[in-house]
């Protein structure tokens, strides 16, 4: 699971000329922490707005979640390698999607990887290493080739018994966007949707100064690295500095390569911004896993897309066209 490493929104203290004030909530949605924050012109408008944002956020885990037994997606994993299940064209559009992402990144991000969840755990129930058998076994099980998609039917069949898809890698971003969606649609012109680290932003503070993000320094959390104003689109950190385990003085972080079976190495942490949180969340697992050279390059071939990198010694690397401006 992603995790917000080093998110700090700056909301400046301002006087305002006209009645927007900002308001925020923050609660437990899909299991995470949310945070939603509006311009709205009394509390009662903003209170309003934030309720609906909910509810859709929670139509969203109902229809995506694994976890949920009776869910859409709890029913393909049911019946893989037994039949296709049907289900609503938003579930067939979002797998069709997430599909396209595990073509442009080679399998880097791949929503079959749930097949695997059970292998690694970093809870602190893991005493020992996987071995080779049990890991190499449940990477066979994974392929987003092996999803198969009927539109004509609105169906989606797991050609493999045992396969299974999870959204954890895209999922939070696919909420957040559906709730910025809603409440532009409903007037609000200006807000955040904070989904535990998968920022989606719009508009400006009642101000007219732009969102900012600080994305803060992962060996010094009291350290900013720098800000970055945002008006428009999403930002994903994905980090692997907190969720880990140690074999044999080697540590091993919770982002696997859906390829191997085996966590990644070498990176920190990966900051996508893109115009959709959707798209970010499963790009900022991509680059991951990637790795710099290739994540990078990947990135600076994607129009609108942007990343920063911070490898495992503390360096940044950033995509070509990003400017950051550093605190003193």
């Amino acid at each position: 699971m992603k995790k917000l490493i080093a998110f700090i929104l700056i909301l400046h203290t301002f006087h305002l000329a006209s009645s927007a004030e900002v308001f925020k909530r923050s609660m437990q949605l899909m299991g995470c922490n949310f945070e939603i924050t509006v311009v709205a012109s009394s509390k009662i408008e903003a209170d309003k707005n934030i309720d609906a944002a909910v509810l859709e956020i929670k139509r969203i885990e109902t229809l995506i979640s694994s976890w949920i037994s009776n869910s859409q997606t709890s029913f393909i994993n049911k019946y893989a390698g037994i039949r296709p299940v049907e289900v609503d064209p938003e579930l067939v559009e979002l797998i069709e999607r997430a599909k396209s992402i595990s073509k442009l990144t080679d399998g880097a991000f791949d929503i079959s990887f749930a097949s695997i969840d059970k292998v690694w755990q970093f809870d602190g129930s893991m005493m020992k290493m996987p071995s080779k058998e049990i890991i190499n076994q449940s990477v066979e099980l994974i392929g987003f080739e092996n999803i198969i998609i009927d539109n004509g039917n609105s169906s989606v069949f797991l050609k493999k018994k045992g396969m299974k898809i999870g959204f954890g890698g895209i999922g939070k971003g696919y909420a957040a966007d559906k709730a910025k969606e809603l409440l532009q649609k409903n007037g609000i012109e200006s807000g955040i949707i904070n989904a535990s680290g998968d920022m989606n932003t719009w508009g400006r503070q009642p101000n007219g100064e732009r969102w900012k993000v600080a994305f803060t320094n992962p060996f010094d959390k009291q350290k900013s690295f720098g800000l970055l104003p945002i008006e428009k689109g999403a930002v994903v950190t994905s980090g692997n500095y907190e969720k880990f385990v140690v074999f044999n003085d080697v540590r091993y972080t919770h982002i696997i390569d859906p390829r191997t079976g085996y966590p990644s190495s070498g990176i920190l942490s990966v900051t996508i911004f893109a115009p959709k949180a959707e798209l970010a969340d499963a790009l900022a697992t991509s680059v991951f896993v990637m790795g710099i050279e290739t994540g990078l390059n990947r990135i600076n071939q994607l129009p609108n897309i942007e990343c920063i990198i911070i490898d495992e010694k503390g360096k940044i690397h950033q995509s070509k066209n990003i400017k950051i401006t550093h605190e003193n």
